[in-house]
């Protein structure tokens, strides 16, 4: 029978002896990095022929996006004299490269080789997006080489989860530094998309051209949550904040489902302060109009589970996601909002509440005011590329408390300037049952009964009126009216709603 060795076998000859059976290792093939020369060399010399080049590259082309040293000092030298209003050229570049020790004796000759081997200058364009191109190329293989390394480390202060974050990170920084587009959009294309949107508010019988909110005065204040634009919502505590969010990302949620589309936006919810499953119980308790407190406490009766197996149900399909995860930096949270709009969708976003992120320097801690600037700005960069509306919560200094009328200003805003200056709308959540309740008046001592029942008489009168009500007071919109809107609060089941079906109320203009 005829034997053959399989691959990688092979019969090795010993010298002297007889032969044996030995493995052929393949050769390991030696790879370069990604990158090319000759795109390098006509970009320098179509930019050393003419400097009008550099404006179609000088945008987003940086010297270390190029592969040779040499062309890195070359183009580095080049956009310093240009941004100077200095034409550069072989001529002009020469004592710079004579006085350069690395250089000296080879870089003046090169720049003269460099223009003369020029055919065109017009597609110096194309050859900056080649060269940025496989820059990011190389630290995409650079970012998986220190992925390879970590991983295999057994560090057991780092987590494989805290790798994955770290990776996701650098993904995204290089994201965000490998954007070539942008630039000015010619004022005839934005006027186009103008008059679409208001072509939608017309043919809409809401007139909202944004998301819905659910709250019919507050859609008809705003004309609905705007893509691009950063809400911020304030209280103190107990006001409700947490709640009107609720209310309002899970309307725009169910908005979306039950109009395929038409309406709402699927919704992304950061909850660092409650869990996902305590806010699950907030929205299962409205839905299925059982108190949440009961069903805490398991104090439910039979009749209520088929209650909340058809709310479930009707919940389970709605497209609203939750991510509970605690001291998020905002880098993450732009991380994750873009990877939950490429998968599932995403158009409105909501962050409760924004003191509780971080950012993403490691000293932010030390100066708080410019860590808030820094998430502040961040999370209207996120509205802004993902072109969605971003609702961040904020709490309120204790100065509220000082005051005789406790609304809600501007400048009770925690660290307000920097919110109050990057926010495209302000408001403010205010219950004055809240305060009344807790203000109960107490019989004085130089009073009598009649003053006292008259006083008591005017507080439950004032109680009465302003019983299972809240307002929402809009402090600040860049493109519309400020004013205040009154709703109905359902303190049982931590619900708002809009307060004319229920008492005949509305807005109130400013």
């Amino acid at each position: 029978m005829d034997h053959k060795l399989p691959t990688p076998f092979a019969t090795i000859r010993t010298d002297g002896g007889a032969p044996r059976l030995g493995i052929v290792r393949p050769a390991p093939e030696y790879r370069t990095a990604p990158h090319n020369e000759e795109a390098e060399q006509a970009l320098l010399g179509a930019i050393l022929v003419n400097n009008k080049a550099f404006e179609k590259v000088g945008e987003f082309l940086q010297p270390e996006h190029f592969y040779d040293p040499l062309h890195q000092r070359i183009f580095g030298a080049i956009a310093k004299m240009v941004e100077r209003g200095q034409i550069a050229n072989p001529v002009t570049l020469k004592a710079y490269f004579e006085n350069d020790t690395d250089l000296a004796g080879e870089g003046a000759g090169y720049l003269a080789e460099l223009a003369a081997s020029v055919v065109t200058v017009i597609n110096a364009g194309d050859y900056g997006k080649t060269i940025h191109d496989l820059f990011l190329r190389r630290q995409l293989i650079e970012i998986g080489s220190d992925m390879v390394n970590e991983a295999y480390r057994h560090d057991l202060d780092v987590t494989a989860l805290d790798q994955i974050g770290e990776a996701e990170k650098q993904l995204f920084d290089l994201a965000s530094t490998g954007d070539v587009k942008g630039g000015f959009v010619a004022f005839g294309e934005s006027l186009k998309h103008a008059i679409a949107t208001a072509e939608v508010a017309f043919r809409s019988s809401s007139h909202v051209t944004g998301v819905t909110s659910g709250l019919i005065d507050i859609d008809r204040k705003l004309g609905g949550l705007h893509p691009s634009d950063l809400i911020i919502l304030a209280g103190r505590p107990s006001m409700g904040k947490t709640a009107l969010a609720t209310n309002i990302a899970f309307a725009a949620a169910k908005a979306h489902f039950r109009t395929q589309g038409a309406e709402g936006a699927p919704v992304g919810f950061f909850s660092l302060e409650m869990s996902a499953e305590q806010l699950a119980t907030r929205i299962l308790a409205d839905e299925a109009q059982v108190p949440g407190d009961k069903i805490r406490r398991g104090e439910i009766r039979d009749t209520d589970f088929p209650k909340f197996v058809q709310a479930s149900q009707e919940l389970g399909r709605v497209p609203f996601f939750v991510d509970d995860t605690p001291a998020l930096s905002v880098a993450a949270v732009r991380t994750r909002a873009r990877r939950l709009k490429r998968t599932s969708g995403l158009g409105l976003l909501v962050v409760d509440y924004l003191q509780l992120l971080r950012g993403s320097s490691a000293r932010g801690s030390e100066n708080r005011v410019q860590e808030i600037s820094e998430i502040t700005r961040g999370l209207k960069a996120i509205a802004k590329e993902l072109d969605i509306p971003v609702i961040a919560l904020s709490q309120l200094s204790r100065a509220v408390e000082l005051r005789e009328d406790k609304r809600p200003q501007l400048a009770d805003l925690r660290e307000s300037g920097s919110i109050e200056q990057d926010a495209d709308v302000v408001m403010f959540v205010f219950r004055e049952q809240y305060y009344l309740e807790r203000a109960e008046p107490s019989r004085r001592a130089d009073e009598n009964d009649d003053k006292f029942n008259d006083r008591y008489q005017r507080w439950q009168q004032r109680l009465g009126e302003v019983h299972n009500t809240a307002e929402v007071i809009i402090a600040k919109q860049r493109h519309g009216p400020i004013g205040t809107v009154r709703l109905y609060f359902d303190g049982q089941f931590t619900k708002f709603g809009d307060l004319d079906q229920h008492h005949g109320g509305g807005g109130i203009d400013e």
